[in-house]
């Protein structure tokens, strides 16, 4: 532990004793404790029989599937069902917390510990440790500022980390490249203009356009148009993941539709043609302008 570690240590109880005695701040969580021992007793001997034999691995799509769940209940607006999905997620943090309890690696006062401090380190504007922010841009750039300093502490320590490093490879491929392109340009490798962008884009298509229909090469090249693209969203300021999800929204939405209109016309949606389709998807297009 070096210096900087210690005065890191110091501003989490210095923040910590100055949070406490503000008016309204949390002071005990008795449910949480009582949680953390549920999840304890169902990893003990005479526990549940799913639950002893888990281990990171086997229930690590579990988390991923837990937090889509708390984000589509965050879409739908409804707040009961986001309290119950957040239990679910947190269900998830525990159980990987006590399997590592369970094995010697750490446990939830760890995790908790850890990103306790990384909160503090990563606030300066707030907790008094250095720099000020007048707006959220500002806080963007302190974060860059404080991350390059963790970088380059993990390379002092001879932990060497690539930019990308931090960036989740099981992240859904979307959402990976938006972060990817997002720090890559931030270090200089960036188009000039928007419109240089697009003139990426229409050489990533004469490249897919060149090869065979179907084959890898084509499977390729077609990636990266969508890099591209995502590229494009970047520079115009639009959230490309965001964007497809609106997008899947309104399809679903206009789907339904169709399939309401042809069931009060007594026919299925398999049974028509192409040309019956597409007008009933033009009707649905129109019915939503008029809503």
């Amino acid at each position: 532990m070096d210096e900087r570690d210690d005065a890191l240590i110091e501003a989490v109880e210095r923040v910590d004793a100055e949070s406490l005695e503000r008016d309204g701040s949390p002071q005990t969580h008795p449910e949480f404790d009582r949680l953390v021992r549920t999840i304890w007793r169902l990893r003990q001997s005479d526990g549940c029989p799913w639950d002893k034999v888990q281990t990171h691995e086997s229930i690590q799509r579990d988390l991923i599937g837990e937090a889509y769940e708390a984000v589509d209940a965050i879409a739908q607006g409804d707040v009961t069902h986001l309290r119950e999905e957040l239990g679910d997620v947190l269900e998830q943090v525990l159980l990987h917390s006590q399997i590592a309890d369970d094995e010697g690696d750490f446990d939830v006062d760890d995790v908790c510990r850890e990103l306790n401090r990384k909160l503090v380190r990563r606030h300066p504007h707030v907790f008094g440790t250095g720099g000020k922010a007048a707006d959220a841009a500002a806080v963007v750039d302190i974060w860059d500022d404080v991350k390059k300093a963790e970088r380059q502490d993990a390379r002092d320590a001879g932990r060497p980390a690539g930019l990308l490093d931090s960036v989740p490879a099981s992240l859904p491929a979307l959402m990976q490249c938006q972060k990817i392109s997002k720090r890559a340009a931030k270090v200089g490798f960036e188009w000039d203009t928007v419109a240089d962008v697009w003139d990426q884009f229409q050489s990533e298509c004469r490249e897919f356009e060149a090869e065979a229909s179907g084959s890898p090469e084509a499977a390729e090249e077609f990636g990266d148009m969508l890099f591209s693209l995502v590229n494009v969203a970047r520079r115009e300021g639009i959230d490309a993941e965001a964007a497809l999800e609106a997008s899947n929204r309104k399809f679903r939405r206009r789907w339904s539709a169709m399939e309401d209109m042809a069931a009060e016309r007594g026919v299925e949606l398999r049974d028509l043609s192409t040309e019956g389709l597409n007008g009933l998807w033009r009707e649905a297009k129109l019915r939503e302008r008029r809503a």
